[in-house]
């Protein structure tokens, strides 16, 4: 049977130690969660000062994706769970340790492999568990390429396997558009493979991210449960605004939890998933899983009990969660408007004028013009309403160079 993690005292020999592989703003939130806990945490990036970085006990930087470098960090730092927090991780490192013992990966590091490779998650829905997807091929050349997107129809959708944030994805309308997706993908790819995945569209009517707790019951046995579901908008492949609940048939709603059970069961471990998927009337398509919390979920801040963080932090230690909601609301991005380092925001003050509204500014250390660089939440008494003074607070907002 399982059990609770017995929490300990930061910097002190019974400190529960977890380290962050990844510390952006979604991880920024899971560390902030844990210190309320305790939980002494350990952040790690590939840049210095993420903001992460910036509220942990302690920071390192290296390349996540050089094995030998994340093993001596293990090494070093020797954390009780090891939580990865974006997909460019030296993955199959990870399952080395995990498989020799000398680490607990959240929720597993299969889970951490699959869903870092797109083929490797798209092959397990699809193939394995049987899961509705979109028609796909994957290619490792410009011919494949061509040859996958001929088969699925055009328009399709090429992405990188190992990308995350919509990098590299672009729409092909014709066939003389697929060269130019296939070197976009290269340039997004966040681990160069040289291989991407094209799919087919589907004709759905919304796409929405069902939010899967998997966490320990009062009988130690793992019990999983869901988020209402999020709808969201996505411009080239990032989303802009998120809100919840997002309203469906009931019938589609059963369907979603259904898929989303089977994927995360078969994952397995403890914590939080993001399950994105496609909905047309009462019919529901896979997407995509992420084993941790996701950008569209940074609504919960304002909406649930428990925000997505509070969510995960509390899972992965083997702790009661709670899904529940407590208002409607929804959360519109903030985006760097500048090629700068160390902006300044002008505005937040009219920003938090809008009645029940929020602002969370990441302190990411350098800004571009398409880069997330914080968010505004909104609750109402309607969704609606709530999408309306989101994007109005975030509006308000005016990221500055400081001569």
């Amino acid at each position: 049977m399982n059990t609770p993690r017995t929490l300990g005292t930061p910097l002190s020999p019974t400190a529960t130690k977890v380290m962050l592989l990844g510390s952006g703003e979604l991880g920024k939130e899971v560390i902030i969660a844990l210190q309320r806990l305790g939980v002494e945490v350990i952040a790690v990036d590939r840049y210095p000062n993420a903001p992460g970085h910036q509220v942990a006990h302690r920071a390192h930087v290296i390349n996540m994706t050089d094995g030998a470098a994340l093993e001596a960090l293990i090494a070093q730092e020797k954390p009780d769970l090891v939580v990865p927090e974006i997909e460019a991780i030296a993955t199959d490192k990870l399952a080395e340790l995990e498989q020799a013992g000398k680490i607990t990966c959240i929720p597993t590091a299969r889970a951490a492999q699959l869903t870092m490779n797109r083929e490797g998650i798209r092959r397990l829905a699809a193939e394995t568990l049987g899961l509705a997807t979109s028609p796909y091929r994957f290619a490792s050349s410009l011919e494949e390429l061509e040859a996958g997107a001929a088969a699925v129809g055009f328009p399709c959708v090429v992405k990188p396997v190992m990308s995350s944030s919509g990098k590299g994805q672009s729409k092909v309308d014709s066939a003389a558009d697929v060269k130019a997706a296939w070197n976009y993908a290269a340039a997004g790819s966040r681990v160069d493979s040289g291989r991407v995945i094209v799919e087919g569209f589907i004709d759905f009517d919304y796409e929405i991210t069902l939010l899967t707790v998997r966490s320990l019951g009062a009988d130690g046995k793992v019990m999983t449960q869901f988020c209402d579901p999020i709808g969201h908008l996505q411009v080239q492949g990032d989303y802009v605004e998120s809100w919840q609940p997002c309203r469906m048939d009931p019938v589609a709603l059963e369907r979603a939890r259904d898929i989303a059970a089977k994927v995360t069961g078969d994952l397995g471990g403890l914590g939080l998933f993001g399950v994105e998927l496609f909905v047309k009337d009462d019919m529901v398509w896979f997407s995509e899983v992420s084993p941790r919390p996701h950008d569209t979920g940074m609504v919960t801040m304002a909406t649930q009990v428990q925000s997505e963080f509070e969510l995960h932090a509390k899972a992965i230690l083997g702790l009661p969660v709670n899904v529940a909601m407590k208002a409607p609301g929804a959360s519109a991005v903030i985006y760097g408007q500048h090629e700068a380092q160390g902006i300044a925001f002008e505005g937040v003050a009219d920003a938090l004028r809008v009645p029940n509204s929020d602002i969370r500014l990441f302190g990411k250390p350098e800004s571009f013009a398409r880069r997330r660089m914080g968010v505004a939440l909104a609750t109402a008494d309607d969704v609606e309403a709530a999408r309306v003074n989101a994007k109005l607070a975030a509006s308000k907002v005016k990221p500055v160079v400081v001569k």
